[in-house]
């Protein structure tokens, strides 16, 4: 699914990286308020928060339009503590679809709690290509649009054990209504064998978290080393419309170079999904805006994901004008499956690509971020705020 998104904060970025008339400025207030937050004036250990709007483009959505919001502090503004974030995204397209997505890292002072976690809403057509372990072969074009109400709350509350090491308790939260199934790219009518969920389902998963962070900044990691192990049972013992068992691990490495200027990061991804039916909407998907960039998110599915990333970030670059300014390379191997023992059966998938950076809060080296993600399939755009992972 190829993307354009623009942003007019970025734009408005790149034209104040410029010294513009003083005078000028103060005559509007809009352009007055994007330039208090470029120039960040506000001092380190106080919270921040700004709005930026964005238009997009795609297919399946036509004219796309919306906002995203970003808030980020320090617990009792005290920058000896992690830096928090809560962050989101809001759409409302030509076709009369929309959606939201809130995403938060919240530490509360010295580290005693971690909250970690994400709500998402939308109804938003999808192309859907089928179970990849159903087919001998992923098809080219979509078998199907999806189109449905989705609704997600994924949470954990973790304390803190001993430094750097949480452990709590863990929910998800599952909605898929209203679903419709239509004729995809490919052109044929669509089977009577729908796959598993397609009348849609509501389930709610319960479980436990460990994570082990040594991150100071979530948004842009400059050293440090983050894991996390998470286990969720779906049971219909709570209400659940499914039964079964999902783990998640995610581990992250990072390490800075050139007065950590420079930064290698490294990632590894794993889900792993098994003793039960699960919905067509809950398998494991490869792709979206933060492992295997370049294919939407659901390109491909099954009960288990195993992905891993590796990027180099220059932050910033050294442009002898300016050091707001800085690029990335990445590239990025996956595949998903049914189960190990026919892993060898499944081809790796992989992605490359780059991007710029915009140093947005110097004060707490928060980065604006554009990526051009390169796969065999097709190409991703992608603009957001703070690093992939």
């Amino acid at each position: 699914m190829k993307k354009l998104k623009i942003l007019t904060f970025l734009l408005l970025c790149i034209f104040t990286t410029f010294n513009v008339n003083a005078q000028k400025e103060k005559k509007n207030k809009l352009f007055s308020y994007v330039n208090r937050l470029i120039r960040d004036t506000v001092a380190e250990e106080k919270s921040q928060f700004m709005m930026y709007p964005t238009i997009g483009y795609e297919p399946e959505t036509s004219v796309e339009i919306g906002f995203s919001p970003l808030y980020v502090y320090f617990a009792n503004e005290d920058i000896h503590n992690r830096l928090s974030e809560i962050s989101g995204f809001a759409f409302y397209t030509l076709k009369n679809q929309f959606g939201a997505r809130f995403e938060h890292a919240i530490y509360s002072d010295k580290d005693e709690w971690f909250f970690l976690g994400e709500l998402e809403f939308q109804r938003f057509p999808l192309p859907y290509y089928g179970v990849r372990s159903e087919q001998e072969e992923v098809p080219l074009k979509s078998t199907a649009i999806v189109d449905a109400r989705q609704f997600q709350i994924k949470e954990r509350v973790l304390r803190r054990v001993r430094k750097n090491f949480f452990i709590g308790f863990e929910a998800d939260f599952r909605s898929l209504s209203k679903v419709e199934f239509e004729p995809g790219e490919t052109g044929d009518e669509l089977s009577a064998n729908l796959p598993f969920g397609a009348e849609g389902t509501t389930n709610l998963g319960l479980g436990v978290g460990l994570v082990y962070d040594e991150r100071h900044n979530v948004l842009n990691v400059r050293d440090g080393f983050f894991s996390e192990l998470g286990y969720v049972n779906f049971n219909p013992f709570w209400e659940s419309d499914v039964k079964y068992h999902n783990i998640i691990t995610d581990t992250r490495f990072f390490k800075s170079f050139n007065n950590k200027r420079n930064v290698l990061a490294a990632q590894f991804l794993g889900e792993f999904n098994f003793g039960g039916n699960i919905p067509f909407n809950q398998l494991a998907l490869m792709g979206g805006k933060n492992m295997m960039r370049g294919y939407f998110q659901g390109r491909y599915r099954d009960n288990k994901l195993l992905a891993t990333q590796v990027e180099y970030r220059m932050l910033p670059l050294k442009l002898g004008f300016t050091d707001r300014w800085g690029a990335t390379v990445f590239s990025s191997l996956g595949t998903v499956f049914d189960e190990f023992k026919n892993i060898d059966q499944y081809d790796l998938k992989w992605a490359v690509g780059g991007g710029i950076r915009f140093l947005l809060f110097q004060k707490k080296d928060i980065f604006a971020r554009l990526d051009y993600a390169i796969t065999p399939d097709e190409n991703g755009f992608y603009i957001t705020i703070g690093e992939a992972f």
